[in-house]
């Protein structure tokens, strides 16, 4: 997790610590508000879809898209981009002695995962969105 607690900003969605309990499960709580991982190649949307995008769990705010996932071999979905540049929130983590980046949906806070960069991925923008199934709902077009 970022040195930003998630719930310090203010979000357009904003819910007490309380609402989220009840709201999510507890996995899904333990990953979305304490920025958690889930355990690699166990989650729903880790194979490719052909269509449809992705909207945040907790919120239902529309995060990526189908056409922007690809195959990255690293147990979670991957993306090369959000859906809109608005719809993702990046914040320093230094959580683990190392520096990464953090992603959290724009829309509450909540925790989706982190972004890598320089990889070598044959992707538009060289860049890995390694989001959390449990962070996710696919909804077909």
């Amino acid at each position: 997790m970022s040195n930003d607690p998630i719930g310090s900003r203010p979000y357009p969605i904003a819910l007490s610590d309380e609402q989220w309990r009840e709201k999510l499960s507890p996995e899904e709580y333990q990953v979305l508000r304490q920025g958690g991982t889930e355990r690699p190649f166990t989650g729903e949307y880790e194979e490719v879809r052909p269509a449809g995008t992705y909207a945040c769990r907790a919120c239902g705010a529309e995060l990526f898209t189908a056409s922007t996932q690809f195959d990255a071999h690293c147990g979670w979905p991957a993306f090369w981009a959000p859906q809109d540049s608005d719809a993702v929130e990046l914040l320093e983590d230094t959580s683990l002695g190392m520096r990464r980046v953090e992603v959290r949906c724009a829309n509450c806070g909540s925790h989706l995962g982190h972004v890598f960069e320089g990889e070598g991925f044959a992707t538009p923008t060289d860049q890995r969105y390694c989001i959390n199934s449990i962070s996710l709902l696919h909804q077909d077009d």
